[in-house]
């Protein structure tokens, strides 16, 4: 079927996004640095590509400089110190208001279409990439891509194959088939803009209740997707059985360990009354209610389980999730926040000891 986009939409998104950004960062700012940028908003992808288009714009100027004529750019003791001059500058960016606001513009219009799209961002990556150098430049640009990498990413140091232009595309298509259930829902990451702005896909994207994502449909039929992997396996016979087991890896569920004590649900969902009177019976010591922010409370090793057993390893969705629910005025509304927004999205085993703690956590920042 026929998907249509709204560029208007995501033209104005992306131009309001960034003047409310900058607004905020240069009220009291002439400038922003490097670090600046790496923790300008809550989207990491939206920060690391603003960094992108920075340095491929230095590359473009690079690039302009070496065609002069009247040098030799080849010398080995020019190309040592371009090299060394080029690393002392990368730490020394420095940008004015005017000159980054269309970073953001266009940082946050890529990181839309990764979201929604990533086998068409992924494609038109590969193009980018100079004849004969896509491995190099997609393992040079893997740092720069945090959503949805998993499309892309199993390409990289495979340069023994002498793959094509083609067979690259072709490649990225048919590894989403694979993958795709394993990826982040596009609601969940594209939530993470909200707090600068919230973004309505159903504006952006404009499409009948049959809708099918533009991704599935450009993606290879399954016999061509099945030949360029068998061609794959028939070009490194010595590492067979290493590229089935990193599909199988990227495809298969984690498994989550079972709670250690269960807690009553309702068609999957949580039930507020339920874990209150769950978490009521259990001794804190005194710690009931002395919580503040979820964000700051939580230590290292929680940080780090909640990151990978229920937001997928995404850090921005978790970070997104207890700045939301720390907005919530009471415990019921932060769990019917948690049962909409990612119990169901996010597949969440609700008797698992990793939901289990996150809802323990959420219970004394509400109690009384």
């Amino acid at each position: 079927m026929t998907v249509q986009i709204n560029s208007n939409y995501l033209e104005n998104y992306s131009k309001e996004y960034a003047q409310i950004v900058c607004d905020r960062f240069f009220s009291s700012r002439q400038f922003i640095t490097g670090q600046d940028i790496i923790q300008l908003t809550n989207s990491t992808q939206v920060n690391f590509f603003i960094i992108k288009r920075l340095f491929e714009q230095w590359q473009e100027e690079l690039a302009k400089l070496k065609s002069n004529p009247f040098f030799d750019y080849r010398d080995i003791a020019v190309h040592e110190a371009l090299t060394q001059f080029m690393n002392v500058l990368s730490r020394r960016i420095k940008v004015e208001k005017s000159h980054f606001e269309p970073l953001v513009r266009a940082a946050v219009a890529q990181a839309i279409r990764v979201a929604c799209f990533p086998v068409e961002f992924y494609q038109e990556e590969v193009k980018k990439a100079p004849a004969g150098k896509i491995n190099e430049y997609l393992k040079e640009n893997k740092k720069y891509y945090k959503w949805n990498e998993k499309a892309v990413t199993f390409l990289i140091d495979k340069a023994g194959f002498g793959l094509d232009r083609e067979a690259y595309l072709k490649a990225i298509a048919a590894n989403f088939q694979v993958i795709q259930d394993s990826l982040e829902s596009k609601n969940l990451l594209l939530a993470t803009l909200g707090e600068i702005k919230p973004f309505d896909l159903d504006q952006y994207i404009v499409a009948d209740e049959s809708f099918v994502d533009q991704a599935e449909e450009e993606t290879v039929n399954s016999d061509s997707g099945s030949s360029f992997f068998e061609s794959m396996e028939s070009e490194e016979e010595s590492k067979p059985v290493e590229k089935v087991e990193t599909i199988q890896k990227v495809a298969e569920p984690v498994k989550k360990q079972p709670a250690q004590a269960p807690m009553n649900s309702n068609g999957g969902s949580l039930v507020a009354s339920s874990l209150k009177a769950h978490f009521s019976a259990e001794s804190y010591k005194g710690m009931k209610g002395i919580m503040g922010e979820l964000s700051e409370s939580l230590a290292l090793n929680q940080r780090f389980m909640f990151t990978k057993e229920l937001f997928d390893g995404n850090a921005d969705l978790l970070k997104h999730a207890l700045k939301t629910i720390d907005e919530e005025s009471s415990f019921e509304a932060a769990v019917e926040l948690i049962n909409a927004r990612y119990v169901s999205e996010l597949d969440w085993d609700t008797n698992s000891e990793a939901v289990r703690e996150f809802l323990q956590l959420v219970y004394r920042k509400f109690a009384d």
